[in-house]
């Protein structure tokens, strides 16, 4: 089952270092440290130097490109028989190496300003702060503003929020390549669900406040001492908490033990404007009815901790707010009873006069 690139649960459940061992707790720790260094130390700017790059940031960069191909070669050699995965993970890696990495470093050079053109509002949290946007040239925050406000959300009532979540951001990405090997940690328990709901709208309720202040203070509020002031501390406290600590440390670091989507399962703004976006869409995961054998695969190798088994045993094609469209469900399953689909949700008529028929997040 390797061979043919489809890894079965045995083969998963036999590999010691994709399971919870004392080698997998000793890694998540590695990675919490570096984020550590990273974020609240300056450690690595002499390593960044040293390597003739102009700051951590950059050798940051580096290291995540580097580890995105080397995670995306083992993910394809390891699924590599989808033409869906050949081109989502090629695309993945490509958009991280030229658009979130080459261009930011080299647009400097030519007398540019560092711009990460695969980020929109609200991952990129600032881009709608006024100093954010004045501070760049006319069509860098017309490509922020268009899309931000346009792009994202069109693409994602055609498309769903995979466009975004599965090919195109760098966290995302680094998820589906470096994070594959421990997709199957992901909890898919009631009580992981219900802390999702709360804890991603909780955090794009924050930065929706946050960017309403920092609006405010753009236009008039640094007149006001205690409003300017107000304004700064909440954008630290954001992008300490969220920026580095969320996204980073625990995000990244818990890969081994919690699987790979903890940030955008649980605390990533984008992930849940795009999952509100996608519930009012087109894209769906279909269920051919009476064919599930209720083996597993789809829940198990779920990265968001759907309970996509208990969707096909009730022949109940699904949209998930949560639903990164990666296809992996569908790839692993045995029978092919799912698909992802871009169309309207057929209803279930009979469950939805018996008042069985549920919408879930």
């Amino acid at each position: 089952m390797y061979a043919q690139g489809q890894d079965g649960l045995m083969n998963t459940y036999r590999s010691p270092w994709r399971n919870r061992t004392p080698r997998t707790y000793a890694l998540s720790a590695t990675i919490i440290g570096f984020y550590c260094l990273l974020y609240f130390t300056d450690v690595l700017e002499p390593v960044a130097q040293a390597v003739k790059l102009q700051n951590k940031w950059y050798l940051y960069g580096a290291l995540y490109c580097v580890f995105m191909t080397i995670g995306g070669i083992y993910m394809l050699r390891t699924h590599g028989n989808s033409r869906y995965h050949k081109l989502r993970i090629t695309v993945n890696i490509l958009v991280q190496i030229v658009l979130g990495f080459t261009l930011p470093f080299v647009m400097p050079f030519f007398g540019g300003k560092e711009f990460y053109w695969s980020y929109f509002w609200p991952l990129k949290y600032d881009y709608f702060f006024p100093d954010t946007l004045w501070g760049l040239p006319w069509y860098m925050a017309l490509y922020t503003l268009l899309g931000s406000l346009v792009l994202t959300p069109v693409l994602a009532l055609a498309f769903g929020k995979r466009w975004y979540c599965s090919w195109v951001c760098g966290c995302g990405a680094l998820a589906n390549t470096f994070g594959d090997p421990w997709r199957h940690m992901t909890s898919s328990s009631t009580a992981s669900w219900r802390f999702e709901k709360y804890s991603i709208h909780a955090v794009l309720l924050f930065i929706l406040g946050l960017t309403g202040i920092m609006l405010v203070d753009g236009f008039g509020g640094k007149q006001i001492g205690w409003f300017h002031e107000l304004a700064g501390q909440t954008k630290w406290v954001y992008g300490f908490f969220v920026g580095s600590v969320l996204s980073g440390v625990i995000g990244t670091g818990v890969y081994p033990v919690l699987g790979p989507r903890i940030w955008c399962r649980n605390f990533c703004p984008m992930a849940a404007i795009l999952g509100i976006t996608q519930k009012a869409g087109r894209f769906r995961i279909a269920v051919k009815p009476d064919m599930c054998i209720s083996c597993g695969n789809c829940t198990t190798y779920c990265e968001m901790g759907i309970d996509v088994r208990a969707y096909a045993q009730q022949n109940e094609s699904f949209t998930r707010a949560s639903c990164v469209g990666c296809g992996m469900c569908a790839h692993v399953c045995p029978r092919g009873v799912l698909k992802l689909e871009n169309g309207a949700l057929e209803l279930n008529t009979d469950k939805a006069a018996s008042g069985q028929l549920s919408i879930d997040f």
